[in-house]
């Protein structure tokens, strides 16, 4: 599975034709890609990490996922960096033999990486700058797994 954590844009179509292209034993293609929504007047999202330390958590959270389902490939991006409100921040893709362990593998990865991957949000809009918590849902989302 590829992780990549990085600053630029990506291309959502060509990461999810890179996951079959020249296979014939993909069957199914999940994907999840988020987005920086404009909630409460938001103007921007800096997104902090600490470089090594969250390539690391994130490839070790892909291989719990390549572990449990039958993954055939997977992709996973993480941007980093000042983001505005309708820029894409996430990819999770996975390409699987069958739709159910592709949406599984997708589904807990973004679980996971809500709750496990070390990124540190600040949210800028009319109140200023403030750090983003924790959200109690995100914890109960992932404990499903």
């Amino acid at each position: 599975m590829q992780v990549r954590v990085q600053p630029e844009p990506f291309d959502t179509a060509a990461e999810l034709a890179a996951l079959s292209a020249n296979r014939s034993d993909v069957g199914a293609i999940a994907s999840f890609t988020g987005l920086v929504r404009a909630d409460d007047g938001l103007t921007a999202l800096t997104l902090e990490h600490y470089p090594g330390m969250t390539e690391r958590q994130l490839a070790a959270i892909a291989a719990k996922a390549e572990a449990r389902w039958p993954v055939l490939a997977g992709t996973v991006i993480h941007r980093h960096g000042r983001l505005v409100p309708g820029d894409a921040i996430v990819l999770v893709a996975i390409a699987s033999p069958h739709r159910a362990a592709a949406f599984e593998a997708c589904s807990f990865l973004m679980d996971w990486l809500k709750t496990k991957a070390p990124f540190w949000k600040a949210e800028e809009g009319p109140w200023g700058t403030r750090w983003v918590r924790a959200k109690a849902t995100d914890d109960q989302a992932a404990q499903r797994w």
